[in-house]
């Protein structure tokens, strides 16, 4: 809910899901400065997310470009429910998946590529962003999730700046947390 004209203005962080998706972590943003993040158990980043620093300054979070499958059907002889078979047999192995209309996306796997491909799929290796969809209960941060985010993270710059990740619910600070 920030206004994009604040966004714009912001310094960034380019993550791939990997990073995203702990905890902890270092990383450097599009100013060059060195960012130590510090999250609770289970949060999660997403591209498009912005951190706000303790000296008020935004930090924008860009899902960097990697390496993913990208996966289609034919439409020669396949339809778009192949598409969603795929989905349902990815889902089973509990593999992160990315969902769009017309495309799946996951992480390269040789094994899955082959059994997407026995199914009349194309699979293409390509890189772009991986925003992989939510668990049926969801995780802290989301697409879809209520409130945007469970949980209030910090992270702490190597500068000694204080990082939060804001969300549209108040909650007050741990006392021992020394904010």
């Amino acid at each position: 809910g920030l206004a994009p004209v604040l966004l714009n203005r912001a310094a960034s962080v380019t993550l791939d899901w990997d990073q995203r998706q702990k905890s902890r972590f270092d990383c450097v943003d599009s100013q060059g400065r060195r960012i130590g993040v510090f999250l609770p158990r289970g949060t999660v980043v997403r591209g498009g997310d912005a951190l706000l620093t303790h000296d008020g300054s935004l930090l924008k979070v860009v899902a960097a470009p990697q390496t993913v499958l990208r996966i289609t059907h034919c439409s020669a002889y396949g339809t778009p429910f192949d598409l969603i078979r795929a989905a349902y047999h990815l889902g089973n192995r509990h593999v992160p998946i990315e969902l769009q209309p017309d495309h799946l996306k996951i992480e390269p796997d040789h094994v899955l590529a082959d059994m997407l491909r026995q199914m009349h799929l194309i699979v293409n290796e390509v890189r772009e962003p991986f925003e992989p969809e939510a668990g049926a209960y969801g995780d802290a941060g989301a697409h879809g999730s209520p409130g945007g985010h469970a949980g209030h993270g910090h992270a702490h710059a190597h500068d000694g700046r204080h990082v939060h990740h804001p969300h549209d619910h108040h909650h007050g600070h741990d006392p021992a947390h020394g904010d």
